[in-house]
């Protein structure tokens, strides 16, 4: 990527704000908290004009979302141009698809009702999955346990 969408951009290096920026990204682009579970960020910049964004990790990562069966390998920097409910240009994000690695160029929720995000590589290839796949972990237990509190309070029909 060009190095002119880096200038101009908010830059964060601290650790805790590398995080909790991160986050907020995913939350203001409509796109579900667990989407990139990096660990130990040590920068993130964002170029509000340009719609680039970059997160740097001390190393590459891989992260297997249970819900799916899926494991995803981070590079130690991940960039891509972010819109409402999509990444997309993204460098530094592989899955396993069949037996071969491949890059995942571009991630989006056409339709929020669907509760649907698709994933698609260079070739064009898509594949859906359901979006609660990619909540943070905690987030996902405490609707269940909402859920749950939620069904006790249901009176049984007689």
């Amino acid at each position: 990527m060009s190095l002119t969408h880096r200038e101009n951009a908010e830059v964060y290096t601290d650790p805790s704000m590398c995080m909790k920026k991160s986050l907020e990204l995913l939350e203001e682009i409509n796109m579900p908290r667990g989407l990139l579970p990096l660990e130990d960020i040590v920068e993130v910049g964002r170029n509000h004009e340009s719609g680039f964004v970059w997160l740097k990790q001390k190393k590459e990562t891989d992260h297997c979302f249970k819900k799916i069966k899926r494991t995803v390998t981070y590079a130690a920097e991940v960039t891509s141009f972010v819109e409402n409910r999509r990444l997309k240009n993204i460098t530094g994000v592989k899955t396993k698809e069949f037996a071969f690695w491949v890059n995942v160029s571009d991630i989006s929720i056409k339709d929020p009702e669907s509760n649907k995000i698709t994933f698609a590589i260079p070739s064009g290839l898509k594949r859906t999955f359901p979006v609660s796949a990619f909540e943070l972990e905690e987030e996902e237990e405490t609707k269940e346990e909402v859920n749950k509190e939620e069904e006790k309070n249901i009176p049984k029909e007689q």
